[in-house]
């Protein structure tokens, strides 16, 4: 993803600067969920909202820093924002190898014993002593490939159902959260401030999150959200006051953030070890599919917004629509295998 975005700089037309963002996107699509599913797989459920809060603070300060930096060359070459935002990311490549450690869960599940306790002692033996008692040492490993969670996630028949459903539930999220600060023009606010609000509104929202994740249930919370910010987004295409339109789209867009997050938590909770970061890479690519559809529906809002803002509220409501047919997950341990996650549901049943 750095690599490819700093090679961009270098592209003589069109084709070779979309091949560079191409290639910029593809290493980047599944690092956030890889890196909320590595975060949350160290914790217990108590922490696992928290984590997830850090993670989104995160992105959020990252989002927070382009209108500045856009602001800051808006009278410069594109090529100038590219380094910008590439070099640091770079340097992060160097922190993650240096400082950051693997799933102890995910080396245990490829059979890898010996590392998975070197990490443990490396948490602290606090760790150590809380998960021994759960560990089958004699446990043989599944055999795994690069492909088997998906074809896992295929063949079970309740593992496919909540995966169609969340992503569903994603695409709408995805199509609110991703276009709202691309749509803002539309309302005729200053582009770099109405940016800018957007970031700053998901501090807020995480941090909002991080009480929502320990109080209330997964699925009331997600269908919470996205009913806010479905009849937000629905209303910011009536002739309001500039400063009311304004303040509509930031609630909006407020609870797709939360809803973002509530999300990628609840599918991690969904899933078990052995196909969770697969699944939750595909939520995330839903989410991303959302996005695909942004730069039309803004383009076709600016003569009427309700080809966009109405489309964005409808969308998001209707895609949430079957998060009634999940289990609730809030507070439940999370497991390793399939056929742990089963037992576990019946016994629950």
């Amino acid at each position: 993803m750095s690599i490819a975005s700093l090679m961009t700089i270098f592209s003589t037309n069109v084709w070779i600067y979309s091949a560079f963002r191409f290639l910029s996107g593809f290493g980047r699509a599944a690092i956030g969920a890889t890196a909320l599913v590595l975060a949350t797989e160290k914790v217990g459920s108590k922490w696992r909202g928290q984590m997830g809060t850090i993670a989104g603070v995160s992105f959020a300060l990252g989002l927070l820093s382009l209108p500045g930096i856009a602001y800051i060359n808006r009278n410069s070459s594109w090529i100038t924002i590219y380094v910008w935002t590439s070099t640091p990311s770079i340097l992060y490549c160097v922190l993650v190898h240096l400082l950051v450690l693997e799933s102890p869960r995910w080396l245990f599940l490829q059979g890898r014993k010996e590392a998975a306790m070197a990490i443990l002692k490396r948490l602290g033996p606090t760790s150590l002593n809380l998960c021994l008692p759960y560990i089958s040492l004699e446990k043989e490993a599944p055999k795994t490939n690069l492909y088997s969670p998906i074809k896992i996630l295929l063949v079970r028949k309740w593992a496919l159902q909540r995966l169609l459903i969340v992503m569903l539930t994603g695409f709408g999220i995805g199509i609110v959260y991703y276009s709202m600060p691309l749509a803002v023009g539309n309302l005729g606010f200053n582009i770099y401030l109405s940016v800018a609000f957007n970031a700053l509104a998901e501090i807020p929202s995480y941090i909002i999150f991080s009480f929502i994740v320990s109080k209330w249930s997964r699925k009331g919370s997600l269908l919470a959200l996205t009913t806010l910010g479905g009849i937000c987004s629905i209303m910011c295409v009536m002739n309001w006051k500039e400063v009311v339109l304004i303040g509509l789209e930031q609630v909006s867009y407020f609870s797709a953030c939360t809803a973002f997050i509530m999300l990628m938590i609840y599918t991690l909770e969904l899933f078990p070890t052995c196909v969770r970061n697969g699944a939750s890479s595909m939520v995330r690519q839903a989410l991303v599919f959302g996005a695909v559809f942004s730069p039309i529906l803004i383009s076709a809002g600016r003569s009427n917004k309700v080809l966009s803002y109405g489309v964005f509220g409808l969308v998001i409501l209707c895609s949430s629509v079957f998060v009634f047919c999940l289990p609730e997950t809030r507070g439940v341990a999370l497991s390793d295998t399939m056929d742990e996650q089963e037992e576990k549901e019946q016994l629950a049943m």
